[in-house]
Formats: C-alpha cells, sequence, structure tokens
C-alpha cells in the first residue's frame, strides 16, 4: 500500500463476541473510502464458560485472526489503527491473560470499551455514512450484547447497551440446534426482560414521535435482511413483523439449524440466527418498530472516524477528541477547582518533558486528563479522596475512553499521593513510572493551592536515578512543600524502582 504512512489511512478493528472484522479506509476533506475490508467469524462470545472464563480453544481462534490481520497492517503504523473489543471481553474474567497476547500477536493496543461508549461509536459510524437530520432510532445486534441509540444527526441523545446478543440467547436456547415454538418463546421472554427497561426511553410514542426511523447495524440485521430479500418477502431489505414471523416459521418448519434451507442465508449465521430471530422480534414488538432498516454504518466506521478526530481534527472539519469534552464535563460534574488543576497539569507536564522527553503522545495526553481530574473524589471525600477518585475514574462512563485507559487514569488519582506498593504491578511498566512521578510532584509544588513558580524546580534525569533540583532558597520559602519532598524520597526508596535524591 503506497499511502500506507499517510495520516488519512486508518483502520479499525472490531473485535466483536461473533466475527472480527478490520477494516482500512481512507478520509480526505470528510469524505470516507474504504480501501479493505476483513471479516472473520470467531465466535468469541461462545468460549465463554460458566465462570466467565475465555476458553483456550476460543482464545486460539481470536488470536489466528489476529494474526492475519496483523499481516494485513503490516505497513500501517500504530497511531493509526485502533483496535477495540467489545462484549465478551468485557465479561471475560481472564480478559487481562488473553489480551496480553492478543496485543503481542497484532502488534497495536486492543482497548476494551465500555456498552455506552461501543453504542456511541456505532452511531458515530452511521451517523457519518448515512446523513440525516431527523431523529432516528439506531439499533445493533450483538453476539452478547444489544446497543440502543437515540441520535439527531450527527448528535448521540441516549446511549444504551444490553447484555443480550444473537450469540448468547442462541446457546441458551437453541443449545442443540433444534427449532421449537417454546423456545422461541421462552428466548423472546428473556429478551423482552432485558430490554424491558428501555422502553420508556426508545420507545417511538405515536403521539409525539421521538424518532421517524429505526436502522439496524449489526450483522444480525443485515443477515435477517438479505434473507427477506433473497426470498422475496422484502422488497427493499426492510425487516418487519410479517418478515420475522415468516423465518420463524421456516424455522420450525425444518425443525433444525443444520437443515434449515433459506435462500440468503450464509453459513457463519445460521448458528446465531434463532437468537437473533427473537431479539428482532422483541425489539420490533416492544418499541413500536414498523420498519426496521439496515443501516450504511457500524461500529468499524465509528472507531475509525474517532480515530481520525483524535488524530487530525481537520480530517472532519474540525471535530474535537471526544476525549477533552468528557474531561471538560467531568470537572464539571464533580465540581473539581479547576484553577488547582491547571496548575498540577501544567507542571506534571512540564516536569514530565524533562523526565521523559521522546514519550508517546498518549501518554502525555494521559497524564494531562489524569492532573485535571486527579481530585474528583473531593466530591465524595476529602479524607482519602485519591481513592475515591480512583474509583469514580475505573468505572465512570466517559465517552471517548476505552475501560482500559480509565483504569489507567484511575491508577494514576490513585497513586496521586501516599504509599507506592498499592500500585507496584503497574509500575512495572517504565511509561507509568514517569508519568506518576511528575503526577505526585507537581500535587506536592501545588500543596499551597496558590499561584506557582514552574521554573523553581527541575528534574534531571540519568536512567533510573532521577535528581529534583530545586531553586536557591526555594525550600526555606516552602518549608511544608520541602518537608512532602524529602518524603517523596522516602516512599520512592521504600519501593526502590528509581533511585530519586534531592538537590536544594
Amino acid at each position: 500500500m503506497n499511502q500506507a504512512h499517510a495520516p488519512t489511512i486508518l483502520a479499525a478493528i472490531d473485535m466483536g463476541s461473533n466475527s472480527f472484522r478490520l477494516e482500512i479506509a481512507q478520509l480526505q476533506h470528510g469524505q470516507y473510502r474504504r480501501i479493505d475490508y476483513l471479516k472473520e467469524t470467531v465466535r468469541l462470545g461462545a468460549g465463554l464458560d460458566a465462570q466467565s472464563m475465555l476458553t483456550e480453544e476460543a482464545a486460539q481462534r481470536g488470536l489466528e485472526c489476529l494474526k492475519r490481520f496483523a499481516d494485513r497492517l503490516a505497513d500501517l503504523p500504530t497511531r493509526q489503527v485502533r483496535a477495540v473489543a467489545t462484549q465478551t471481553l468485557r465479561e471475560a474474567r481472564n480478559r487481562n491473560a488473553f489480551l496480553a497476547r492478543a496485543q503481542q500477536v497484532l502488534g497495536h493496543p486492543i482497548e476494551v470499551i465500555s456498552g455506552r461508549e461501543e453504542a456511541r461509536l456505532i452511531y458515530a459510524g452511521v451517523a457519518r455514512m448515512q446523513t440525516a437530520e431527523d431523529p432516528r432510532l439506531v439499533i445493533d445486534i450483538g453476539g452478547r450484547s444489544t446497543e440502543m441509540i437515540l441520535g439527531r444527526g450527527p448528535q448521540p441523545l441516549r446511549a444504551e447497551s444490553f447484555q443480550i446478543g444473537s450469540v448468547s440467547l442462541s446457546m441458551r436456547y437453541f443449545p442443540d440446534g433444534r427449532f421449537t415454538s417454546e423456545a422461541f418463546r421462552e428466548a423472546q421472554v428473556a429478551a423482552g426482560a432485558e430490554l424491558e427497561e428501555a422502553m420508556n426511553q426508545f420507545a417511538r410514542h405515536t403521539a409525539q414521535p421521538r424518532w421517524r426511523q429505526a436502522l439496524g447495524s449489526s450483522g444480525t440485521v443485515g443477515a435477517v435482511s438479505q434473507i427477506l430479500a433473497a426470498n422475496g418477502v422484502s422488497a427493499d431489505g426492510s425487516i418487519t413483523l410479517d418478515g420475522l414471523r415468516w423465518c420463524i416459521e421456516h424455522c420450525l418448519d425444518a425443525g433444525r439449524v443444520d437443515t434449515l434451507k433459506l435462500a440468503g442465508l450464509k453459513e457463519d449465521r445460521r448458528a446465531v440466527v434463532g437468537g437473533g430471530l427473537c431479539i428482532l422480534y422483541t425489539l420490533l414488538t416492544h418499541f413500536d418498530i414498523d420498519w426496521l432498516y439496515p443501516a450504511k454504518g457500524a461500529l468499524r466506521q465509528g472507531v475509525i472516524f474517532d480515530l481520525a478526530e483524535r488524530l487530525d481534527p481537520q480530517l472532519l472539519g474540525g471535530a474535537r477528541d471526544m476525549r477533552e469534552q468528557s474531561v471538560a464535563e467531568l470537572q464539571r460534574r464533580f465540581a473539581v477547582d479547576r484553577d488547582q488543576a491547571n496548575r498540577v497539569q501544567q507542571i506534571a507536564q512540564r516536569l514530565h518533558a524533562q523526565l521523559s522527553p521522546k514519550a508517546e503522545e498518549e501518554h502525555r495526553r494521559e497524564l494531562g486528563w489524569a492532573a485535571a481530574l486527579h481530585e474528583i473524589g473531593m466530591m465524595v471525600s476529602h479524607h482519602d479522596h485519591h481513592r475515591h477518585s480512583a474509583y469514580l475514574l475505573s468505572h465512570v462512563d466517559a465517552p471517548g475512553f476505552s475501560q482500559n485507559q480509565l483504569r489507567r487514569l484511575g491508577d494514576l488519582a490513585l497513586g496521586q499521593r501516599g504509599g507506592l506498593r498499592k500500585l507496584e504491578e503497574q509500575l512495572q511498566d517504565e511509561s507509568v513510572v514517569w508519568q506518576l512521578l511528575s503526577l505526585r510532584l507537581a500535587a506536592i509544588k501545588c500543596h499551597a493551592r496558590s499561584a506557582v513558580d514552574a521554573s523553581a524546580m527541575k528534574l534531571r534525569r540519568d536512567g533510573d536515578q532521577v535528581t529534583i533540583e530545586l531553586r536557591k532558597g526555594w525550600a526555606d520559602g516552602h518549608p511544608r512543600a520541602h518537608f512532602l519532598l524529602k518524603e517523596e524520597l522516602e516512599a520512592w526508596s521504600k519501593l526502590g524502582r528509581i533511585q530519586l535524591a534531592l538537590d536544594d
């Protein structure tokens, strides 16, 4: 690929519960052009056992697929690739062990995204690939989760994720591949129980409609649409209750998955068609959907658009990195002292540039976000606020951020003060060491919560040895900060990770 290093060539990997997908595209003046698309049926979601552990067999299927994706991405820089994982790895208790292997095979970081973040990205893909100003409902039925998004134009107004999907429902109610009326009824009741809480939020309400069009972006919607079109049941590929009843009747007539013969039914959808039909039937019934149309966009396109906003906002007409907006919103929601946050942020980033001048841009930005949000726990309690900050950051839904990155911000917030043993494992990563040291020293320097002289403290680093250089006389004028700096030396000495010295 001759243009592999051009910043407009971007790639997205969607590690779904049923299929893994790789999309490579070019963005030029806001226009989207697909360069390549690969899809493999991995059935990762079918590999979760009763203890929510990913089996080795399923893990191997995923790793083999990622190796093939890695070969295709060999010429593309990491900054132009984004891989996201969804519900199966949100659930898997051994996900960290799998992710370590998967990232090594793929050669790129993998982000586990929350359900709401998945929904936001799905809508971003649909809204840009299929523009419209009317309010609409977007539905994505995945292998182990279903996302629903209410939006207008490019803006999602409400986005939720529900833990029910075509793979999980098929495994539970059609485990041996047999189709019965009782199994379909039970599966629809189960789907309704999971989706019932969404009715007040997403129902159309015919008196004053919340949305005028319903779109489906998932493989399930596409598969059922193809079946209906191939059999002449739907002229335009739209999905209706009558069309779903027709499909279900054919499943019951066949009796089993392996004997089901339907034009348009692809082999990779056969095992999960029962669960998918039940979710669709429940959605159309409960949410007053007359016609559900296949959407042009999906999660993978949303990931590419989101990545473009991070790398070069001009690619999409000046759109801002969503994470910056999320940080500002979290500061507002938790009544953060922004003057103090800005002081700590500026000092931390200045010190970090001295410790790690060649740090990755993403690591520099993470430090800035951690500093901006390190005191959000004050809203809960001043006492041990760093622990409250860590909990909030690790569990909050923040558009644009993956669960991995929020946990890293939470670790930095937890480590802003106190002993370091609590982060001994995380500090095996050298980049975390320099982020955390910068944040801790900045918090000490700004301890008085008033204007500071940034040039009064400098850092000199030689390998793992770091010397804190203070301007002559500064310590005499700031005895409390000087006391805290000496305690900082002791904390790092106990950990033994780096050697910290004070030159005052």
